[in-house]
């Protein structure tokens, strides 16, 4: 074996796999977890190589590792990002930090972010099961005469939205009226 094939092929690996994370950092805004997951993934299917999965990984540690001291990968910042857009989408706190967890955020940075939603927002469940009862157009939002017969799927929707059952029935139960009065404030 010769050992300047070797390290030029380590160089040309590693230039590669950066060029790789520069050109999805473009495009998108990831997770430290995310991004190691593409540059794998693309290690596996288009570049091909000759060295281990255990090389591959090590030296995309290296790569995010160097990423994360020039600030470039961020997963506080992602993760409080990724937690106010949630909120606004109608994400319930627990749907919330299911979402995060999925994108391999840390769990502290999770519990940092969730906590500054709740010093900001007065009730956020409350808030967001609001905003997903307008978006579905479901529960105060349905005509009188359909209210009752769908109540179970309603309970069902926000359920699955990660509310709990004494917040939905609290929603479900609102008067039209009442509904839109909290959804202009809101």
């Amino acid at each position: 074996m010769n050992p300047t094939s070797n390290k030029r092929d380590f160089e040309d690996l590693t230039t590669n796999l950066k060029d790789l994370a520069y050109s999805y950092l473009e495009k998108y805004s990831p997770s430290k977890q995310q991004l190691k997951i593409y540059l794998l993934k693309k290690y596996l299917t288009k570049i091909k190589g000759t060295k281990s999965k255990k090389e591959v990984s090590s030296i995309i540690d290296e790569i995010l590792k160097n990423l994360e001291q020039n600030k470039i990968v961020n997963d506080e910042l992602y993760s409080d990002s990724k937690a106010r857009m949630f909120l606004r989408r109608g994400y319930s706190l627990n749907k919330i930090h299911q979402s995060l967890i999925n994108k391999g955020i840390e769990s502290k940075y999770i519990k940092q972010s969730i906590d500054k939603i709740k010093e900001d927002k007065i009730e956020p469940d409350f808030v967001s099961a609001l905003k997903l009862c307008k978006r579905r157009r479901i529960g105060p939002l349905r005509p009188e005469a359909n209210r009752e017969l769908y109540y179970k799927k309603d309970m069902g929707i926000l359920a699955r939205g990660g509310f709990s059952f004494d917040l939905s029935k609290r929603v479900l139960d609102l008067e039209t009226k009442e509904f839109n009065k909290l959804l202009k404030i809101v």
